[in-house]
């Protein structure tokens, strides 16, 4: 698939699809894309780690395969499972009609053929190949044997069905994994992928950003907006507000026909940046000095 030309033209694409790349990203992403790299984002909860492979896979055409991860989530989960339900049936129709002899055997041998399998995503990230976005979203919530299973799949994108064969992508779909650091990832894996850390962004990049997201909300509101989740995030807060938390708040705040940020509607919108019980303890007893800060 036709790779996209330059890092600067990778980023106006980017931008153009709604994500703003700084340079390092663009960069990172660009080298990715065109040597069929792996790529690992990591970075606090919100800043658009998960958002990098939804707008790539739109702007580029690409199908966007996700594989969310989880504590206890097996291979058969994120490879194939046969569909047993519809094996059963089978099997229940050729008894009724006593299908006998080597019909009945050939049958038998169909109920691990194509028909009856049930596509995972890193199966149908590999037969889509290059045609793909094969998403792995937060891989520090899986477990150490999934990460290294998950690394064998990554080395060579093939995969074995003892009963159908071995099925391997003519190219790489672009591979994009997340990571929250709820747990530190094995160097194996990392080697493998390009990495790129992604942060919280200054403040007037989160103004861009908000803007570009929601091209609707005045300027002066989102610079405010930006300047109180800036200050949010100073304080000790279990669960700081991230990006999409500040482009949440300022979509609320425009919704509701606010032109300005000041503790009385601070106050009544701030279950769309603020999503922690103690924290929000925290931020109403400074919400003035919160508010009062935003210019």
């Amino acid at each position: 698939m036709e790779g996209p030309g330059t890092v600067a033209e990778l980023t106006e694409t980017l931008r153009q699809g709604g994500y703003l790349a700084d340079r390092g990203l663009a960069t990172a992403l660009f080298v990715a894309l065109s040597l069929n790299r792996p790529i690992l984002l990591e970075g606090e909860v919100g800043v658009g780690k998960t958002e990098v492979a939804k707008v790539i896979a739109s702007v580029f055409g690409r199908k966007l395969i996700r594989l969310q991860c989880y504590e206890g989530i097996d291979t058969n989960q994120a490879l194939y499972e046969w569909d047993y339900a519809r094996q059963m049936l089978h099997i229940r129709a050729l008894s009724e009609h006593q299908v006998a002899g080597s019909d009945a055997s050939d049958a038998v041998d169909k109920l691990f053929g194509p028909k009856f399998l049930l596509e995972r995503p890193l199966l149908e990230a590999v037969r889509a190949g290059d045609q793909a976005v094969l998403l792995i979203d937060e891989i520090d919530r899986a477990d150490d044997e999934f990460e290294a299973f998950l690394l064998e799949v990554l080395s060579d994108f093939q995969i074995s069905i003892p009963e159908i064969g071995t099925i391997k992508a003519e190219s790489p779909p672009l591979v994009v994994l997340t990571s929250n650091r709820t747990r530190e990832l094995h160097d194996a894996l990392k080697r493998r992928c390009l990495y790129h850390w992604i942060g919280y962004p200054a403040a007037e990049r989160e103004v861009e950003i908000v803007l570009i997201r929601e091209p609707g909300i005045p300027a002066a509101l989102a610079r405010k907006v930006v300047s109180a989740v800036q200050r949010l995030r100073e304080l000790n807060l279990a669960k700081p507000p991230g990006v999409a938390e500040t482009i949440d708040w300022a979509r609320t705040l425009d919704f509701l026909g606010e032109t300005d940020l000041h503790p009385g509607n601070a106050q009544d919108t701030l279950g769309a940046v603020v999503k922690d019980r103690d924290d929000l303890e925290v931020v109403q007893d400074n919400l003035e000095e919160i508010t009062s800060g935003a210019s």
